[in-house]
């Protein structure tokens, strides 16, 4: 009677003890629980990249799905499990071929370069089954595209994306940029780990010589290091020929550039200010869906804009529009007593005139003029 007895309160005292090591475990893992939440909490508040980063896989995951609609069947679908965090940064940048609204017919008086890279760039891309045993048959690594601003150096990229249907990302320099110790690096190399996901991809940097500018002593620690990794990457991956990766720079500083990032950009293509002919084409695509008095000449137009780039043609006819919408808003004015009738606007009345170009033409060379331009203003007789 007494062992059972004692083999009872033995028992008893065991499970209580079982009990109390069970209840200190859970206190335990809840505690190590809430702290390790508090913590992740913390450093998310402290890290003034946090909302940034949140914003930006949001980005991420509407270009995702995107690409995913664009995908054919038998195609992987692109999942956002597939990518860390860093890609997920850099995808937030990412342009699908139908959100590009620029085209080769959007782009007059570059005939030459635009065949030059149909044929070296878009073809081995689109065509990439032919001769397949060939090893020089493929797009070069990087292209550069340089000259003065506004001659359609960035209409060109985005041409050429939506040409080769390759996925375009439209590298941010200031996301590389970060405040913690090596973050930049690991950002750099998410650019072309993203790119080797996504290929065929392009990776287009605007102004690359603000980035890739050539090295020096004085140069900062964590920016030399970026440079170092984003070359290094470039040549070990793109170096393999199953990689459709092309790195895509638009500088209209080209004398600024490293000499490593020249040598890994072997296309190399000069756009130029448009000459006369050229300026002709740029203003007949401007105006094609504008409507024009009987009066206009393009030529002469043509004629008196020398040194204008595409964009300043662009800027031209703009503000011949306004003068031509201002003045018909000043008839309105006069003959309703200042009451404006939306009846009243009439689409067939907003002709832009010969007129109206050579006053906005005068605006633009004084403006010019002001700014210190190399050219001077032109005397126009509105007459």
């Amino acid at each position: 009677m007494y062992f059972k007895n004692n083999y009872k309160l033995t028992m008893e005292a065991t499970q209580r003890s079982g009990c109390q090591i069970v209840t200190q475990l859970v206190r335990i893992g809840i505690v190590a629980a809430v702290t390790y939440y508090c913590a992740k909490w913390l450093i998310s508040s402290i890290d003034p990249t946090s909302k940034a980063k949140k914003k930006a896989k949001e980005l991420a995951q509407i270009q995702l799905k995107k690409l995913n609609d664009m995908t054919g069947k038998g195609q992987g679908k692109l999942k956002l499990n597939d990518f860390n965090c860093y890609e997920l940064m850099i995808a937030s940048h990412l342009i699908a071929p139908t959100d590009i609204d620029v085209s080769w017919s959007d782009i007059a008086g570059l005939d030459t370069v635009i065949q030059e890279l149909r044929e070296s760039v878009v073809l081995p891309v689109r065509h990439s089954d032919l001769f397949q045993r060939s090893q020089l048959w493929r797009p070069p690594k990087g292209v550069l595209l340089y000259g003065p601003p506004g001659c359609g150096k960035t209409l060109i990229a985005k041409a050429m994306a939506k040409e080769a249907c390759m996925r375009f990302i439209n590298l941010d320099v200031a996301v590389l940029t970060d405040k913690w110790y090596g973050e930049s690096q690991k950002l750099a190399t998410a650019v072309f780990t993203l790119a080797h996901k996504l290929q065929p991809c392009i990776i287009f940097i605007d102004e690359i010589e603000s980035f890739l500018r050539m090295r020096a002593t004085g140069d900062h620690e964590a920016t030399a290091m970026m440079k170092t990794q984003f070359m290094m990457l470039w040549d070990g991956l793109i170096s393999s020929t199953s990689c459709s990766v092309l790195v895509l720079g638009a500088t209209n500083r080209p004398q600024d550039l490293d000499k490593a990032i020249l040598r890994r950009m072997p296309a190399q293509f000069h756009i130029g200010p448009p000459l006369e002919c050229q300026r002709l084409a740029i203003l007949q695509v401007i105006l094609q869906h504008e409507q024009l008095h009987p009066s206009v000449d393009l030529k002469r137009l043509a004629n008196l804009t020398p040194g204008y780039s595409g964009s300043d043609l662009r800027e031209l006819c703009r503000h011949a529009s306004i003068y031509r919408m201002r003045q018909f808003m000043r008839d309105i004015m006069v003959k309703e007593g200042s009451v404006m009738d939306e009846q009243l606007l009439d689409d067939s009345e907003l002709v832009i005139s010969m007129d109206d170009l050579l006053k906005s033409l005068v605006t633009m060379n004084m403006s010019k003029l002001q700014t210190g331009n190399t050219y001077l203003a032109k005397n126009i007789d509105l007459d």
